[in-house]
Protein backbone atom coordinates (compact mmCIF):
# COMPACT_ATOMS: atom_id res chain seq x y z
CA UNK A 1 0.00 0.00 0.00
CA UNK A 2 1.41 3.44 -0.88
CA UNK A 3 2.45 5.59 2.03
CA UNK A 4 -0.08 8.22 3.10
CA UNK A 5 0.74 11.04 5.50
CA UNK A 6 -2.45 10.95 7.60
CA UNK A 7 -1.26 13.61 10.03
CA UNK A 8 -0.28 15.91 7.18
CA UNK A 9 -3.64 15.45 5.46
CA UNK A 10 -5.43 16.27 8.70
CA UNK A 11 -3.46 19.49 8.98
CA UNK A 12 -4.35 20.42 5.40
CA UNK A 13 -8.01 19.65 6.03
CA UNK A 14 -7.91 21.91 9.10
CA UNK A 15 -6.46 24.76 7.02
CA UNK A 16 -9.13 24.31 4.37
CA UNK A 17 -11.84 24.19 7.04
CA UNK A 18 -10.54 27.43 8.59
CA UNK A 19 -10.72 29.11 5.20
CA UNK A 20 -14.25 27.78 4.69
CA UNK A 21 -15.23 29.37 8.00
CA UNK A 22 -14.24 32.75 6.57
CA UNK A 23 -16.49 32.09 3.57
CA UNK A 24 -19.43 30.75 5.60
CA UNK A 25 -22.71 32.20 4.42
CA UNK A 26 -21.13 33.85 1.38
CA UNK A 27 -22.03 31.18 -1.15
CA UNK A 28 -24.12 28.08 -1.75
CA UNK A 29 -23.30 24.92 -3.67
CA UNK A 30 -26.30 24.20 -5.86
CA UNK A 31 -27.31 21.81 -8.64
CA UNK A 32 -29.41 21.74 -11.77
CA UNK A 33 -30.36 19.19 -14.41
CA UNK A 34 -28.58 19.54 -17.75
CA UNK A 35 -30.76 17.96 -20.49
CA UNK A 36 -28.39 16.37 -22.99
CA UNK A 37 -30.30 16.36 -26.29
CA UNK A 38 -30.27 13.65 -28.93
CA UNK A 39 -29.16 16.17 -31.55
CA UNK A 40 -25.71 16.22 -29.91
CA UNK A 41 -25.42 12.44 -29.89
CA UNK A 42 -24.42 11.90 -33.50
CA UNK A 43 -21.38 9.90 -32.37
CA UNK A 44 -23.66 7.36 -30.66
CA UNK A 45 -25.28 4.36 -32.35
CA UNK A 46 -28.80 5.36 -33.50
CA UNK A 47 -30.48 2.83 -31.19
CA UNK A 48 -28.68 4.31 -28.17
CA UNK A 49 -29.70 7.92 -28.66
CA UNK A 50 -32.18 9.34 -26.20
CA UNK A 51 -32.82 12.52 -24.24
CA UNK A 52 -31.54 12.33 -20.67
CA UNK A 53 -30.20 14.65 -17.97
CA UNK A 54 -26.89 15.03 -16.13
CA UNK A 55 -26.83 16.60 -12.66
CA UNK A 56 -24.49 19.60 -12.68
CA UNK A 57 -23.05 21.65 -9.84
CA UNK A 58 -22.34 25.33 -9.40
CA UNK A 59 -21.54 27.80 -6.63
CA UNK A 60 -23.68 30.91 -6.25
CA UNK A 61 -22.54 34.11 -4.55
CA UNK A 62 -24.43 37.33 -3.85
CA UNK A 63 -27.96 38.56 -4.42
CA UNK A 64 -29.69 36.87 -7.39
CA UNK A 65 -31.25 40.25 -8.20
CA UNK A 66 -27.82 41.65 -9.12
CA UNK A 67 -26.37 41.38 -12.64
CA UNK A 68 -25.29 37.80 -13.37
CA UNK A 69 -21.57 37.10 -13.71
CA UNK A 70 -20.94 33.55 -14.91
CA UNK A 71 -17.42 32.19 -14.33
CA UNK A 72 -16.31 29.14 -16.29
CA UNK A 73 -12.88 27.57 -16.00
CA UNK A 74 -10.33 25.59 -17.92
CA UNK A 75 -10.32 21.98 -19.00
CA UNK A 76 -9.31 20.67 -15.55
CA UNK A 77 -10.67 23.48 -13.30
CA UNK A 78 -13.50 23.38 -10.79
CA UNK A 79 -15.92 26.09 -9.73
CA UNK A 80 -14.05 26.67 -6.48
CA UNK A 81 -11.08 28.11 -8.36
CA UNK A 82 -13.10 31.35 -8.58
CA UNK A 83 -13.65 31.71 -4.81
CA UNK A 84 -11.29 34.65 -4.37
CA UNK A 85 -12.80 36.61 -7.23
CA UNK A 86 -16.38 35.73 -6.31
CA UNK A 87 -15.94 36.75 -2.68
CA UNK A 88 -14.66 40.19 -3.66
CA UNK A 89 -17.27 40.85 -6.36
CA UNK A 90 -20.43 39.32 -4.88
CA UNK A 91 -21.58 42.68 -3.47
CA UNK A 92 -21.83 43.99 -7.06
CA UNK A 93 -22.78 40.86 -9.03
CA UNK A 94 -24.59 37.58 -8.60
CA UNK A 95 -21.51 35.42 -9.23
CA UNK A 96 -22.13 31.88 -10.44
CA UNK A 97 -19.17 29.54 -10.99
CA UNK A 98 -19.85 26.34 -12.92
CA UNK A 99 -18.39 22.86 -12.68
CA UNK A 100 -18.13 21.54 -16.22
CA UNK A 101 -19.62 18.08 -16.74
CA UNK A 102 -16.99 15.55 -15.75
CA UNK A 103 -15.34 17.95 -13.28
CA UNK A 104 -15.79 18.99 -9.68
CA UNK A 105 -19.17 17.95 -8.29
CA UNK A 106 -20.92 17.65 -11.66
CA UNK A 107 -21.93 14.32 -13.15
CA UNK A 108 -19.97 12.51 -15.84
CA UNK A 109 -21.04 12.11 -19.46
CA UNK A 110 -21.83 8.58 -20.71
CA UNK A 111 -19.10 8.34 -23.36
CA UNK A 112 -15.83 10.12 -24.09
CA UNK A 113 -17.11 11.71 -27.29
CA UNK A 114 -19.69 13.69 -25.29
CA UNK A 115 -16.93 15.98 -23.97
CA UNK A 116 -16.75 18.67 -26.63
CA UNK A 117 -17.37 22.37 -27.20
CA UNK A 118 -20.99 21.83 -28.27
CA UNK A 119 -21.74 20.01 -25.01
CA UNK A 120 -20.20 22.77 -22.90
CA UNK A 121 -22.16 25.46 -24.76
CA UNK A 122 -25.36 23.48 -24.21
CA UNK A 123 -24.53 23.10 -20.51
CA UNK A 124 -24.24 26.89 -20.14
CA UNK A 125 -27.53 27.42 -21.98
CA UNK A 126 -29.22 24.94 -19.64
CA UNK A 127 -27.83 26.79 -16.63
CA UNK A 128 -29.19 30.09 -17.96
CA UNK A 129 -32.64 28.53 -18.30
CA UNK A 130 -32.35 27.16 -14.78
CA UNK A 131 -31.42 30.61 -13.44
CA UNK A 132 -34.20 32.27 -15.43
CA UNK A 133 -31.76 34.66 -17.12
CA UNK A 134 -31.60 35.86 -20.71
CA UNK A 135 -28.30 37.75 -20.51
CA UNK A 136 -25.12 37.65 -18.51
CA UNK A 137 -21.59 38.83 -18.04
CA UNK A 138 -19.15 36.01 -18.69
CA UNK A 139 -15.61 35.38 -17.48
CA UNK A 140 -13.91 32.42 -19.13
CA UNK A 141 -10.50 30.96 -18.36
CA UNK A 142 -8.93 28.95 -21.17
CA UNK A 143 -11.63 26.44 -22.21
CA UNK A 144 -14.22 28.67 -20.55
CA UNK A 145 -13.14 31.54 -22.77
CA UNK A 146 -13.48 29.36 -25.87
CA UNK A 147 -17.03 28.51 -24.82
CA UNK A 148 -17.71 32.20 -24.20
CA UNK A 149 -16.52 33.10 -27.69
CA UNK A 150 -18.74 30.46 -29.25
CA UNK A 151 -21.82 31.56 -27.28
CA UNK A 152 -21.24 35.27 -27.95
CA UNK A 153 -20.96 34.57 -31.69
CA UNK A 154 -23.98 32.31 -31.95
CA UNK A 155 -26.36 34.17 -29.62
CA UNK A 156 -25.97 37.96 -29.97
CA UNK A 157 -27.17 39.73 -26.83
CA UNK A 158 -26.67 36.74 -24.55
CA UNK A 159 -23.31 38.00 -23.24
CA UNK A 160 -23.22 41.72 -22.43
CA UNK A 161 -19.51 41.83 -21.56
CA UNK A 162 -16.87 39.15 -22.00
CA UNK A 163 -13.67 38.62 -20.01
CA UNK A 164 -11.16 36.24 -21.61
CA UNK A 165 -8.59 34.96 -19.13
CA UNK A 166 -5.48 34.32 -21.25
CA UNK A 167 -7.37 32.89 -24.17
CA UNK A 168 -8.08 34.08 -27.71
CA UNK A 169 -9.50 32.70 -30.94
CA UNK A 170 -6.31 30.75 -31.70
CA UNK A 171 -4.07 28.30 -29.81
CA UNK A 172 -1.24 26.53 -31.67
CA UNK A 173 -1.42 22.74 -31.93
CA UNK A 174 2.04 22.35 -30.35
CA UNK A 175 0.92 24.10 -27.19
CA UNK A 176 -2.30 22.07 -26.97
CA UNK A 177 -0.34 18.84 -27.42
CA UNK A 178 2.01 19.73 -24.55
CA UNK A 179 -0.94 20.45 -22.30
CA UNK A 180 -2.67 17.21 -23.28
CA UNK A 181 0.39 15.14 -22.36
CA UNK A 182 0.12 16.37 -18.76
CA UNK A 183 -3.67 16.10 -18.53
CA UNK A 184 -4.01 12.45 -19.50
CA UNK A 185 -1.70 11.14 -16.77
CA UNK A 186 -3.15 9.63 -13.60
CA UNK A 187 -1.66 11.41 -10.60
CA UNK A 188 -1.90 10.07 -7.05
CA UNK A 189 -0.82 12.39 -4.24
CA UNK A 190 0.09 10.27 -1.23
CA UNK A 191 1.32 13.20 0.87
CA UNK A 192 0.45 16.89 1.08
CA UNK A 193 4.00 17.70 -0.02
CA UNK A 194 3.47 15.72 -3.23
CA UNK A 195 0.20 17.56 -3.89
CA UNK A 196 1.66 21.03 -3.35
CA UNK A 197 4.77 20.13 -5.34
CA UNK A 198 2.70 18.94 -8.29
CA UNK A 199 0.33 21.89 -8.08
CA UNK A 200 3.33 24.19 -7.97
CA UNK A 201 4.63 22.60 -11.17
CA UNK A 202 1.26 22.51 -12.91
CA UNK A 203 0.34 26.04 -11.88
CA UNK A 204 3.76 27.67 -12.14
CA UNK A 205 2.33 29.88 -14.89
CA UNK A 206 -0.62 31.04 -12.78
CA UNK A 207 1.41 33.87 -11.28
CA UNK A 208 2.89 34.39 -7.81
CA UNK A 209 0.59 32.57 -5.38
CA UNK A 210 0.81 31.97 -1.65
CA UNK A 211 0.94 28.43 -0.26
CA UNK A 212 -2.57 28.96 1.13
CA UNK A 213 -3.92 29.88 -2.32
CA UNK A 214 -2.27 26.85 -3.92
CA UNK A 215 -3.64 24.57 -1.21
CA UNK A 216 -7.15 25.97 -1.63
CA UNK A 217 -7.14 25.44 -5.39
CA UNK A 218 -5.49 22.03 -5.16
CA UNK A 219 -7.82 20.76 -2.42
CA UNK A 220 -10.97 21.49 -4.40
CA UNK A 221 -9.46 20.20 -7.63
CA UNK A 222 -8.76 16.81 -6.00
CA UNK A 223 -10.56 14.25 -3.85
CA UNK A 224 -9.52 11.42 -1.55
CA UNK A 225 -9.35 7.96 -3.13
CA UNK A 226 -9.26 4.94 -0.82
CA UNK A 227 -8.32 2.74 -3.76
CA UNK A 228 -5.22 4.82 -4.48
CA UNK A 229 -4.33 5.72 -0.90
CA UNK A 230 -4.13 9.43 -1.67
CA UNK A 231 -5.79 12.34 -3.40
CA UNK A 232 -6.54 12.23 -7.13
CA UNK A 233 -7.87 14.85 -9.52
CA UNK A 234 -11.61 15.41 -9.33
CA UNK A 235 -12.41 14.83 -12.98
CA UNK A 236 -13.44 12.16 -15.42
CA UNK A 237 -10.23 10.87 -17.10
CA UNK A 238 -12.21 10.53 -20.34
CA UNK A 239 -12.77 14.30 -20.40
CA UNK A 240 -9.01 14.78 -20.38
CA UNK A 241 -8.56 12.13 -23.05
CA UNK A 242 -11.20 13.83 -25.20
CA UNK A 243 -9.14 17.03 -25.02
CA UNK A 244 -6.00 15.10 -25.91
CA UNK A 245 -7.68 13.50 -28.92
CA UNK A 246 -8.31 16.92 -30.43
CA UNK A 247 -5.08 18.55 -29.32
CA UNK A 248 -3.24 17.63 -32.51
CA UNK A 249 -5.10 20.43 -34.26
CA UNK A 250 -4.85 24.13 -33.51
CA UNK A 251 -7.86 25.80 -31.93
CA UNK A 252 -9.20 28.24 -34.52
CA UNK A 253 -12.20 30.43 -33.67
CA UNK A 254 -11.41 33.42 -35.87
CA UNK A 255 -14.70 33.09 -37.75
CA UNK A 256 -16.62 33.24 -34.47
CA UNK A 257 -14.45 36.09 -33.22
CA UNK A 258 -15.68 38.22 -36.13
CA UNK A 259 -19.26 37.74 -34.92
CA UNK A 260 -18.67 38.76 -31.28
CA UNK A 261 -20.36 42.10 -30.57
CA UNK A 262 -19.88 42.33 -26.81
CA UNK A 263 -17.06 44.46 -25.35
CA UNK A 264 -14.10 42.23 -24.46
CA UNK A 265 -11.41 42.42 -21.78
CA UNK A 266 -8.42 40.14 -22.32
CA UNK A 267 -6.15 39.21 -19.42
CA UNK A 268 -2.80 38.29 -20.93
CA UNK A 269 -0.24 36.35 -18.93
CA UNK A 270 2.97 37.79 -20.32
CA UNK A 271 4.70 34.38 -20.10
CA UNK A 272 1.80 32.59 -21.80
CA UNK A 273 2.43 30.13 -24.61
CA UNK A 274 -1.31 29.86 -25.32
CA UNK A 275 -2.17 33.50 -26.03
CA UNK A 276 0.63 34.63 -28.33
CA UNK A 277 1.59 38.17 -29.47
CA UNK A 278 0.46 37.57 -33.05
CA UNK A 279 -2.98 36.48 -31.81
CA UNK A 280 -3.27 39.51 -29.55
CA UNK A 281 -2.25 41.84 -32.39
CA UNK A 282 -4.96 40.45 -34.65
CA UNK A 283 -7.56 40.60 -31.88
CA UNK A 284 -6.67 44.22 -31.10
CA UNK A 285 -7.90 45.45 -34.48
CA UNK A 286 -11.39 45.76 -33.03
CA UNK A 287 -12.21 48.98 -31.12
CA UNK A 288 -14.12 47.55 -28.15
CA UNK A 289 -11.29 45.37 -26.83
CA UNK A 290 -9.05 46.09 -23.86
CA UNK A 291 -5.91 44.13 -22.99
CA UNK A 292 -4.37 43.88 -19.52
CA UNK A 293 -0.85 42.45 -19.44
CA UNK A 294 0.03 40.53 -16.26
CA UNK A 295 3.76 40.15 -15.52
CA UNK A 296 5.43 37.00 -14.12
CA UNK A 297 2.39 35.01 -15.22
CA UNK A 298 1.58 32.60 -18.03
CA UNK A 299 -1.48 30.49 -18.78
CA UNK A 300 -3.66 31.17 -16.85
CA UNK A 301 -3.77 33.89 -14.14
CA UNK A 302 -5.34 32.43 -11.00
CA UNK A 303 -7.47 35.57 -10.45
CA UNK A 304 -6.83 35.73 -6.71
CA UNK A 305 -4.83 38.96 -6.95
CA UNK A 306 -6.84 42.04 -5.81
CA UNK A 307 -5.52 44.20 -8.65
CA UNK A 308 -6.73 41.72 -11.25
CA UNK A 309 -10.10 41.37 -9.54
CA UNK A 310 -10.58 45.13 -9.28
CA UNK A 311 -9.83 45.61 -12.98
CA UNK A 312 -12.33 42.89 -13.88
CA UNK A 313 -15.01 44.38 -11.64
CA UNK A 314 -14.54 47.84 -13.10
CA UNK A 315 -14.74 46.53 -16.66
CA UNK A 316 -17.93 44.61 -15.90
CA UNK A 317 -19.37 47.78 -14.34
CA UNK A 318 -18.75 49.59 -17.62
CA UNK A 319 -15.52 51.29 -16.56
CA UNK A 320 -12.79 49.74 -18.73
CA UNK A 321 -9.16 50.86 -18.57
CA UNK A 322 -8.12 53.81 -20.73
CA UNK A 323 -6.16 51.48 -23.01
CA UNK A 324 -3.74 48.57 -22.88
CA UNK A 325 -2.35 48.33 -19.35
CA UNK A 326 -0.06 46.28 -17.14
CA UNK A 327 -1.44 45.03 -13.82
CA UNK A 328 1.00 45.03 -10.88
CA UNK A 329 0.90 41.92 -8.72
CA UNK A 330 0.30 42.20 -4.99
CA UNK A 331 2.92 40.22 -3.01
CA UNK A 332 1.33 36.83 -2.28
CA UNK A 333 1.62 36.85 1.54
CA UNK A 334 -0.32 40.14 1.74
CA UNK A 335 -3.20 38.73 -0.30
CA UNK A 336 -4.48 36.74 2.65
CA UNK A 337 -5.90 39.99 4.00
CA UNK A 338 -8.54 40.12 1.26
CA UNK A 339 -10.88 38.12 3.43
Amino acid sequence: MPHSDVTGWEACAAQVAAFETLLAGSYATLHYEFPYPKRLQGHWLPRQRRDFSIRCSYTAWGDPALPLLLCVGGVANTARRFDYLAHRLCDRFHVVALDWVGRGLSGWMPVQGDYNLATYCEQVKALMRHLGRRKMLLLGSSLGGSVGLALAARYPGLIERLVLNDIGPYIPAARRTRRAQALVRHYVFNTPEALIRRVGAAQKQDGPLSVAERLHNAWHQTRWSDADGGRVYRHDPRAMQAYADGAGNALDQWAEWQLVRAPVLVLHGMLSDALQPATLARMSKRPDLWVAHIPHTGHTPALSDPNQINLIGNFLDGRPPDGPCSIPITPAPRRQAIF
